[in-house]
């Protein structure tokens, strides 16, 4: 089934909306006449909400589960496009990361992990473009370049942030590493003496992660990353990029959807954006947008941070938490997937800044055809929307390695101009978390959030979409465990 998200442009067919995806659920409800009332209203489809209403569900309670697309996933999705998985947005995983790592286990699905990374033949290097000319280097070279650039940046106590940051999880609340939120990566960029070389590699590398800009880039998120990465560059890439899924994240996602449905217990209404929410003590009453109304005793609001302010909620939120929703991440990151005929490309990789519209590439597998894909990535700095013009966007993805990119299909989903998500993957400016993490992760009345934007863990991944869908569904099963003899509102 073909979902309304996402683009594919090919020199035959030209630019087309909408890609086939396992995730798209049809038909697009199964709410049984009369309905009206639920234990537990979850709204948002992505991990976070499919495992709240899936341990909501398997814990007995009656769940409406509403979502505004027309699949399941969220900001994580793949098409699977000639028998290869494109991956949308969030993609990689690892089994250092503990809540997936569980799920993937729970669904059998550890011989569905592949490698991105593959330097067993080809070009087997790295190119670095910049603006004071260009180099071709090894990947172990690469590696050392990397290693020792952001050793530089990440040392703020002599001891890679070993020292300020112990114990990540619980990092935000302390003094000692709180301070690293007061400033930005350029502010720490300032201080230091790299080389021309290592300063492009490590701006590029950090603006990957943040798909902000260097003074809209809080140190602090970037050293808890580290931090989660095991302090060093190959924790990195080991954690961050090197592991996905054969058949993409799509079909991890539906894992769960399936055992939600399985227990009898779920119901699901698609293609149906939430605007507002009402706390009425007794209930929550949700409204969509065409003007229908669900009501339950609890509620799960899992959208993310930067489409918060779509939704009127009453009682009106807390000052805090509106701030927050104010100031917004900066996350703007634009990935752009790139099938190419050069087979040899399969282990390149490359960096293209400051100049170019696409900061970062590499090869990240082969398609049934033969091809190579190519998966790009740049940010708000020199920002591209790759629909608008797709000339531009063919021209930033050949930049990348000039005379190597013959592109035979690009694949993109523009996360920027998505409604329901306004950006991509959680990346906070300076000073927002150590503000308002707290008051993201507090309840209001009888409504909970659960995101990975404010996630202890593995914030702004996988990982912590599934963390906080697994606090969120035990708060409520809890909860409801005590009410369960009360009589349900008709």
């Amino acid at each position: 089934m073909t979902s309304r998200d996402g683009y594919q442009w090919t020199p035959a067919a030209g630019l087309c909306s909408g890609l086939p995806s396992t995730g798209v659920i049809s038909p697009p409800t199964n709410l049984p006449p009369g309905s009206s009332h639920w234990d537990v209203v979850v709204v948002g489809a992505g991990y976070a909400g499919l495992t709240a209403s899936r341990d909501a569900c398997l814990a007995g309670l009656r769940v409406l589960l509403i979502e505004a697309r027309d699949r399941i996933g969220g900001r994580s999705w793949s098409s699977n496009l000639d028998g290869y998985p494109f991956e949308m947005g969030g993609t990689w995983i690892h089994w250092g990361q503990p809540h997936v790592w569980r799920e993937i286990s729970r669904y059998q699905m550890r011989q569905e992990m592949s490698q991105s990374f593959d330097h067993s033949r080809g070009v087997n290097y790295f190119q670095l473009r910049t603006d004071h000319g260009s180099s071709t280097m090894t990947h172990a070279d690469e590696d050392v370049l990397m290693a020792t650039a952001l050793e530089k940046v990440v040392n703020v106590d002599g001891a890679l942030g070993r020292t300020i940051m112990p114990y990540p999880h619980d990092a935000f609340h302390d003094p000692e590493a709180r301070q690293y939120d007061e400033i930005s990566v350029q502010d720490r960029l300032d201080e230091l003496s790299l080389s021309p070389e290592e300063g492009s590699a490590v701006e590029a590398f950090i603006l990957l992660c943040s798909g902000g800009t260097l003074p809209t880039t809080s140190l602090f998120e970037f050293l808890h990353w580290w931090a989660l990465c095991g302090y060093s560059y190959q924790g990195c890439m080991e954690y961050l990029a090197s592991y996905k899924f054969r058949g993409g994240q799509s079909s991890f996602a539906i894992q769960f959807f399936r055992e939600a449905q399985s227990t009898g217990r779920l119901s699901y209404v698609f293609q149906s954006p939430v605007q507002s929410i009402q706390d009425q003590g007794s209930q929550v009453t949700v409204t969509s947008r065409d003007g229908q109304t669900y009501s339950a005793t609890r509620l799960v609001v899992t959208i993310p941070l930067n489409v918060l302010s779509s939704i009127t909620f009453s009682p009106a939120l807390d000052s805090q938490r509106i701030t927050a929703m104010e100031i917004g991440h900066v996350n703007q990151t634009v990935k752009v997937h790139a099938e190419i005929s050069n087979r040899d490309m399969r282990s390149w990789s490359g960096i293209s800044y400051p100049f170019n519209k696409l900061l970062y590439a590499f090869g990240d597998g082969a398609t049934p055809a033969g091809n190579t894909h190519i998966v790009c990535f740049g940010g708000a700095q020199n920002h591209i929307h790759p629909e608008a013009n797709v000339e531009h966007t063919q021209q930033a993805v050949e930049a990348m390695s000039p005379g190597n990119m013959d592109i035979t299909r690009l694949v993109f989903h523009n996360w920027s101009t998505d409604e329901f998500a306004q950006g991509a993957w959680f990346f906070p400016p300076p000073k927002l978390l150590s503000s308002s993490l707290d008051a993201l992760r507090r309840r209001h009345g009888n409504v909970l959030f659960a995101n990975s934007d404010w996630a202890v863990g593995w914030r702004s991944f996988i990982d912590g979409a599934i963390e906080e869908g697994t606090r969120a569904a035990k708060t409520v099963t809890d909860e409801l465990r005590v009410l369960r003899d009360l009589p349900i509102p008709k």
